[in-house]
Order: structure tokens, then sequence, then C-alpha cells
């Protein structure tokens, strides 16, 4: 195998492979308005799927986000595409019962839909695919669980889920390595950076002002409205969302004990022969697995490379330390790969919360939606554009994640300290397949 010290490529770039294709934008537009209907605070999938709402509904609207908008992790995930919900039914009838349990697990379909259907009224070429994804069982154990959850039926929506034995698995996959899985047939993938970038274009026609590199640094109520202070100077604002999701920081302390900021970190490896992928990917399925620290990958949307993602480390660390550590886990399930090198290595920071669902809410006219755990793709659009329709008086029902508790922990403040232990009993329970 190629050893850490030189499994990068000559032209290895530690960025995201995406941008590529899509760089980040040049900074928005400049000027800061005194006043506005509503501000956005985070100009990712969340921050704009709201301003298209607000700003077709006629609301002044200005997104202002500390980067280049989609800088964080609307740029920098792996591109796939679920029903977000990770919570059983089972599980989520004993937190809330049976009733609430359906209306969480119909939003997470919905929230596929809502991409589908978005992808298409637009018209933005994202190489958008439902592909539908493999989860791969990494014990005996885990796949019996996949098997038993498949034959009951989904009391929410019909998912078409399917199982594959492990005499089966190399219809699906090129490797030894799971005892087989289950198919989700319509999860999707796609470019996440050309989705961002047809996001943007659309929010902007829309009507959205869009400011970037423009830092809040203090949000104030000032009566009925609010006082907004940036590096860009002052704006008054009637409403203000808040879509900063696992970036989410002290300008809004409510809501940052509530969210856990973790560092997900992925891969591109160069280029690799066709013959190579048409055996170790027959499908062009995204695909993830069992293991609680879960491993995400799929083929690049042109069929050449391998992006790969996972949490490779105990504690945050740099993407140049994390590669090497998550091309390992790849050869480790394509044990071929051993020479492939890494044209790409980076990071993004996702937003898990204690009761592993995402929540959206509204307080006098402070809107939030965050918390995806690392199901943003399909989710974040969804919220926002709920929370958008919600402070444009569209549609005042933010739904089920907006009707559970937000919950936090004693003493916790937004610095996840836990983060290290829970991640070496995790990775000691997958080890020894509990």
């Amino acid at each position: 195998m190629t050893q850490p010290d030189d499994c990068f490529s000559p032209d290895f770039k530690a960025a995201p492979y995406w941008w590529d294709a899509s760089p980040r934008p040049a900074d928005g537009q400049a000027g800061l308005p005194a006043t506005a209907d509503v501000v956005i605070i985070g100009a990712g999938y969340t921050g704009l799927h709201a301003a298209v709402q607000t700003a077709r509904a006629g609301l002044e609207t200005v997104v202002v986000d500390a980067e280049a908008a989609g800088f964080g992790c609307s740029t920098r995930n792996g591109g796939q595409i679920s029903t977000s919900v990770k919570p059983s039914f089972s599980a989520l009838s004993q937190r809330y019962g049976v009733a609430r349990a359906i209306e969480i697990l119909k939003e997470g379909q919905a929230s596929l839909d809502h991409v589908t259907n978005f992808v298409s009224d637009e018209d933005i070429d994202c190489d958008f695919g439902m592909v539908g994804r493999f989860h791969g069982a990494h014990t005996g154990r885990q796949y019996d669980k996949l098997a038993r959850d498949c034959e009951i039926s989904h009391p929410g929506f019909d998912t078409e889920a399917f199982m594959v034995p492990r005499s089966q698995l190399r219809t699906e996959l090129g490797t030894e390595a799971y005892y087989g899985g289950i198919v989700f047939p319509r999860h999707s993938s796609i470019d996440p950076g050309k989705y961002h970038a047809g996001l943007l274009k659309v929010a902007i026609a829309a009507g959205a002002r869009i400011v970037s590199h423009c830092r809040v640094n203090e949000l104030e109520r000032s009566g009925e409205a609010f006082e907004v202070s940036t590096d860009k100077g002052r704006i008054r604002a009637g409403k203000v969302i808040i879509a900063t999701n696992g970036y989410t920081g002290p300008l809004t302390p409510w809501q940052q004990r509530r969210v856990i900021p973790i560092g997900s970190y992925v891969i591109a490896t160069e280029e690799i022969a066709k013959d190579v992928m048409d055996r170790l990917f027959p499908t062009n399925r995204v695909l993830s697995d069992t293991r609680k620290l879960v491993y995400y990958y799929r083929p690049s949307p042109d069929r050449k490379r391998i992006l790969f993602g996972g949490r490779v480390s105990l504690q945050e660390t740099d993407p140049r330390k994390s590669g090497p550590k998550l091309l390992a886990e790849l050869v480790r399930l394509f044990p071929e790969l051993g020479a492939t090198r890494i044209s790409h290595s980076w990071a993004g920071i996702v937003a898990f919360t204690f009761d592993t669902l995402m929540h959206c809410g509204e307080d006098n006219n402070l809107f939030y939606a965050m918390g995806y755990c690392g199901s943003g793709v399909g989710m974040a659009g969804y919220l926002g554009a709920k929370v958008g329709k919600a402070a444009a008086g569209i549609d005042e029902d933010l739904g089920a994640f907006s009707q559970i508790p937000f919950r936090t922990q004693p003493f916790y403040t937004g610095n996840p300290w836990f983060l290290a232990p829970s991640v070496a009993v995790y990775r000691l329970r997958d080890r020894l397949g509990i």
C-alpha cells in the first residue's frame, strides 16, 4: 500500500473536489442596506432556500455570511441524499408516540422529495441522480438486524428497500468486507458544488441580496425588530433566520448549546481505470455502512474517482493528516486500490444533536433550522424552505421538527469536550461488532 508520506498525487489540493468545477463565488453584493424585512445568517443550503421563499414573497431579503457563500458544509459534503432521519420507527415511537413518529418519518421522505422537485423545477444542472443507496452490514448481527427492519412495513411511506445477501454482494460492490446489506432505491446523489451554485443563482434571481465575508458580531432585539451588527456595518431587520448549522456560535447561545459541531473528513482519489471502477462499483449507488463511526462513499459523477468520507480521528485534525487514514480504510475495503493516491482532502463541520434529530423553530420572529446530523443535503434545504415560508407568512406550520423538545445537556455550552472519549467507545464497539 502507498505509504502516508507519498499517498498524495502531484497535483494534490487541500480543498474540496467539488470546488474544481464550482469555485467559491467572489464577494457578494458589497453594500449592506440599513434595513431589511428579513436578515438570514448563513448562505448555505438552509439560508438560501429560506431566502428563495422570502424574496419571492416580496420581502426585502438580505443573506449574510462570514465567508464566501457556501464555504461551509454545503459544498464540503459527499453529495448523498437520503430520507435523513436516523432513529428507527420503534425508537421514535417510544420517545414521542406513534403519531409523532410517523410525522417525523414522513418529514424525512419529504426532504428527499424537496430536493428532487427543486432541482427539476429550477432546472439546476448538478448531476442529480436517483441512484439508490447500498448500506453495508459490517457484521452478521448487523445484517440480521437490517433484514428484520426491512421486513417491517414502513409506517410513513414505502421505502422499496430490499436486502442483498453476502452471496450476491458483488452485484452491488466489489468487496468482501460486508456481510451483505440493504438497498434503498430512492436515495440520490448530487454534485454539491454545482447544486449550491445553482441555488445561489435562484436566490439572487428571486431578489435576495447576498453579502458574503460579512460576519455578524452582535444580534440584539430592538422593540419588535432586530439590530444586526456586522463587519460591514449595522442593519435593522424585522425578522432574522439563523441558518448556521455546524458553524453555530456564541452569536446565538441558546442554539449553540443544542448542537454538537463535529468534523467530517473526505478524500477524492486520483483518476482510476474504468475497468477497475466498473468492477468495484458495478452500480452507481451512494454507499454507507452500519458502523457507529460510519464511512460514506461513492463514485464521482463522471465515475473516474472515488469520494470517501468519515470520522478517522478522536479529535479534530488537519485534512492532510486525515487523508492517509481515510485512504487506509478505503484500501481495507478494496485492497486492489493499494497504489491509489489522494487528489483532494478536506473537512467540514456538521451539527449533531443530543437526540440525533434535526430541529427548527421560531421565537418572536427569530427563526432557526439546524442539527442535520450529517444528513443535511436534503434536510437543510427542506427545513430552510419551511422557515422561509413561515417568516414570509406563507405557511406558519414548521412541521414535526418544531414540535419536539430541542434538548441540551447540563454544563454543555457548545464545546464538545466529550467527543474524543465518545469516538473511542464507538470505535471499540465497531471493532467488537457490538
